[in-house]
């Protein structure tokens, strides 16, 4: 090395030691090299796994561990909910916007399945709301579901109920730029023939499905049957415990990759004392169930 260019790598060293140190950078980093092989992103749904983290401790943690959005899930520690005032809903927008973490989506726990017409024009009155607050934090959709067919009332009838409903609040969030997803989920109704009915019925653009993961996904005239069925419709998908040989991750994985999905996988797992270290194990399966 001539003299030159020994002052100019001293000068770059000054440089960089002046710079200061963050760790939780270092670790996004390292973790974005090991990109997707199927083209689509890591995230988290604050179901358990994050249910007593606060905004701050969320974008840590995922920060430090490859993951790259969350689902916020209604009435957990992160306290985003539809009370926070005008100042408080531009703060967590700001914190998302300045992470490296995504605020893909707020978990709603609203349905329409309910034979009670007060309690139906409650939750969809309740996701309009909470729609407004997903415009106001920065995020990008919110998650809805149907929970059950009430014994009584004829199947049929219910989810007409819920696809008409799910029609009129993805019409609200098409309005104000909010993606709205029925997640596969209750009793009968995560059957995918049902969520198909649903979509058919609610007939919108904006209606969309968030994959849910379900062994229920297996019945009937089998997984690919099933998820050909709303492939076209899935802007999200949670997964569960990836350790699960009787879950057909594999297939999951070439079949969004194939069908173009560029969104999402949001991981919805147990509780545990030390997130950071089974997170990143977590994204290791993930990243080697991708691999042919």
């Amino acid at each position: 090395m001539n003299r030159r260019r020994f002052i100019q790598a001293l000068g770059g060293l000054s440089v960089a030691a002046a710079l200061p140190f963050h760790p939780e950078a270092k670790a996004q980093t390292s973790g974005a090299q090991d990109s997707s092989p199927g083209g689509f992103k890591l995230g988290l749904v604050t179901y358990n796994l994050g249910k007593d983290m606060d905004v701050a401790a969320l974008i840590k943690t995922c920060t430090q561990t490859g993951f790259e959005g969350v689902e916020l899930r209604t009435t957990h520690a992160h306290k985003v909910e539809v009370n926070l005032s005008e100042a408080e809903r531009l703060e967590v927008k700001a914190r998302f916007k300045d992470s490296p973490v995504k605020l893909v989506s707020l978990g709603s726990a609203f349905d329409y399945h309910t034979p009670d017409p007060d309690k139906l024009k409650r939750d969809i009155e309740g996701t309009r709301e909470y729609i407004r607050l997903a415009r106001d934090v920065g995020a990008e959709a919110v998650k809805v579901r149907p929970n059950d067919l009430p014994s009584g009332v004829p199947p049929e009838k219910t989810l007409e109920q819920i696809g008409k409903s799910f029609r009129q609040v993805a019409i609200y969030g098409a309005e104000l730029g909010i993606d709205i997803r029925m997640e596969v989920h209750g009793n009968q109704t995560c059957l995918l023939p049902n969520i198909k009915k649903i979509i058919d019925i609610a007939d919108h653009p904006n209606a969309n499905v968030c994959w849910n993961s379900n062994m229920d996904d297996l019945k009937g005239e089998g997984w690919d049957y099933n998820y050909n069925l709303v492939k076209d419709k899935i802007t999200v998908c949670h997964i569960t415990e990836l350790w699960n040989a009787d879950y057909p991750w594999r297939k999951l994985f070439s079949s969004l990759k194939r069908d173009g999905f560029k969104g999402y996988t949001l991981a919805e797992i147990p509780h545990n004392p030390d997130p950071v270290r089974i997170m990143r194990y977590y994204r290791a399966l993930w990243l080697a169930l991708q691999e042919a």
